[in-house]
């Protein structure tokens, strides 16, 4: 199964979108509900939660029987991720400089999400950073 960055922004968009609860958890089935990502299967959503739990972008518990995850939190990374590509400005920017590049790694998509929100603020204070 390939990677889709598209997907693991939505996902983490979605997971970011959650509501807090202190000690709280949220029991998550991959495709249903908050997890139904429009134009991606059920497969394709639990196989990308993996990877961003893989990449320490979230925290979670064990999986339970039948496929759910139940998620605790975005980890510090994961919230520096969102804020590098919610903008869908920013993120189209993102994409076509990686996809010019030839390949792309989370990593590598946050490091030019954060280059392109500096030169935004840059113009918009004129705060040389």
């Amino acid at each position: 199964m390939r990677r889709e960055m598209d997907l693991i922004r939505d996902l983490m968009l979605v997971l970011e979108a959650l509501p807090e609860s202190p000690g709280g958890v949220h029991q998550l089935t991959p495709g249903e509900g908050v997890l139904a990502i429009d134009g991606f299967g059920t497969d394709e959503v639990a196989y990308h939660l993996k990877l961003v739990e893989e990449a320490k972008l979230i925290q979670t518990f064990q999986a339970s029987y039948g496929g759910d995850v139940l998620f605790d939190r975005l980890s510090w990374s994961g919230h520096d991720f969102v804020d590098s590509v919610r903008s869908p400005e920013v993120w189209a920017k993102t994409k076509k400089g990686a996809e010019a590049a030839g390949g792309f790694t989370v990593d590598l998509l946050k490091d030019l999400a954060k280059g392109f929100l500096k030169k935004q603020v840059e113009e918009y204070t004129g705060v040389k950073l």
